[in-house]
Protein backbone atom coordinates (compact mmCIF):
# COMPACT_ATOMS: atom_id res chain seq x y z
CA UNK A 1 0.00 0.00 0.00
CA UNK A 2 1.26 3.53 -0.61
CA UNK A 3 0.18 6.94 0.91
CA UNK A 4 0.08 10.70 -0.41
CA UNK A 5 -0.44 13.47 2.34
CA UNK A 6 -0.91 16.79 1.71
CA UNK A 7 -2.11 19.83 3.26
CA UNK A 8 -4.76 22.10 2.22
CA UNK A 9 -6.17 25.04 2.95
CA UNK A 10 -9.65 26.63 2.74
CA UNK A 11 -12.08 29.41 4.16
CA UNK A 12 -12.96 28.40 7.51
CA UNK A 13 -16.28 29.72 7.19
CA UNK A 14 -17.18 27.05 4.51
CA UNK A 15 -16.24 23.38 5.72
CA UNK A 16 -14.52 21.65 2.58
CA UNK A 17 -16.20 18.13 2.88
CA UNK A 18 -19.81 19.45 3.05
CA UNK A 19 -19.67 21.23 -0.21
CA UNK A 20 -20.76 20.38 -3.60
CA UNK A 21 -17.41 20.45 -5.13
CA UNK A 22 -15.39 18.25 -2.61
CA UNK A 23 -18.19 15.60 -2.75
CA UNK A 24 -18.00 15.75 -6.73
CA UNK A 25 -14.25 15.39 -6.41
CA UNK A 26 -13.98 12.83 -3.84
CA UNK A 27 -16.84 10.12 -6.21
CA UNK A 28 -14.21 10.53 -9.16
CA UNK A 29 -10.88 10.38 -7.02
CA UNK A 30 -12.90 7.02 -4.66
CA UNK A 31 -13.78 5.26 -8.14
CA UNK A 32 -9.95 5.33 -9.26
CA UNK A 33 -8.07 2.21 -9.82
CA UNK A 34 -6.60 1.32 -6.67
CA UNK A 35 -8.20 3.70 -4.75
CA UNK A 36 -8.12 2.24 -1.03
CA UNK A 37 -9.68 5.68 1.19
CA UNK A 38 -8.50 8.71 2.51
CA UNK A 39 -8.63 9.97 5.89
CA UNK A 40 -9.64 14.53 5.68
CA UNK A 41 -8.42 15.60 9.62
CA UNK A 42 -9.64 19.37 10.43
CA UNK A 43 -6.86 21.02 12.20
CA UNK A 44 -8.50 24.30 12.66
CA UNK A 45 -8.32 27.79 10.76
CA UNK A 46 -9.36 26.53 7.22
CA UNK A 47 -6.32 23.83 7.06
CA UNK A 48 -6.92 20.25 6.48
CA UNK A 49 -4.56 17.24 6.25
CA UNK A 50 -5.51 14.55 3.97
CA UNK A 51 -3.86 11.20 4.00
CA UNK A 52 -4.92 9.05 0.70
CA UNK A 53 -3.87 5.33 0.58
CA UNK A 54 -3.61 3.29 -2.47
CA UNK A 55 -3.24 -0.14 -3.82
CA UNK A 56 0.46 0.24 -5.52
CA UNK A 57 3.18 3.01 -6.56
CA UNK A 58 1.83 2.83 -10.02
CA UNK A 59 -2.17 3.76 -9.29
CA UNK A 60 -0.99 6.71 -7.02
CA UNK A 61 1.03 8.10 -9.73
CA UNK A 62 -2.16 7.20 -12.40
CA UNK A 63 -4.72 8.86 -10.11
CA UNK A 64 -2.20 12.35 -10.00
CA UNK A 65 -2.58 12.25 -13.70
CA UNK A 66 -6.17 11.44 -13.72
CA UNK A 67 -7.22 13.85 -11.18
CA UNK A 68 -5.25 16.73 -12.35
CA UNK A 69 -8.19 18.44 -14.11
CA UNK A 70 -10.86 17.31 -11.27
CA UNK A 71 -8.87 19.05 -8.69
CA UNK A 72 -8.55 22.52 -11.21
CA UNK A 73 -12.27 22.77 -11.33
CA UNK A 74 -13.54 21.82 -8.26
CA UNK A 75 -10.95 22.59 -5.46
CA UNK A 76 -8.47 24.44 -6.62
CA UNK A 77 -10.97 27.83 -7.21
CA UNK A 78 -11.84 27.05 -3.09
CA UNK A 79 -8.23 26.94 -1.81
CA UNK A 80 -7.07 29.74 0.19
CA UNK A 81 -3.72 29.17 -0.88
CA UNK A 82 -1.75 26.11 -2.58
CA UNK A 83 -1.98 22.64 -1.76
CA UNK A 84 1.33 21.69 0.32
CA UNK A 85 1.89 18.19 -0.57
CA UNK A 86 4.18 17.02 2.10
CA UNK A 87 5.38 13.10 1.09
CA UNK A 88 4.15 9.76 -0.37
CA UNK A 89 5.57 6.53 0.59
CA UNK A 90 5.08 2.91 1.08
CA UNK A 91 3.07 2.37 4.21
CA UNK A 92 4.87 0.23 7.00
CA UNK A 93 2.28 0.12 9.27
CA UNK A 94 -1.61 0.29 9.95
CA UNK A 95 -3.97 -0.59 12.34
CA UNK A 96 -6.39 1.18 10.18
CA UNK A 97 -10.32 -0.25 10.60
CA UNK A 98 -13.61 0.45 8.07
CA UNK A 99 -16.15 2.32 9.81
Amino acid sequence: MHAVVRETSYAPEDPIHKTHEFQEFQREHANLNGYQGSVLVDVGAGRYLTLTLWQTAEDMIAAREAMGAVVERTLNPLMTSSAKLLGTGPVVFSDLARI
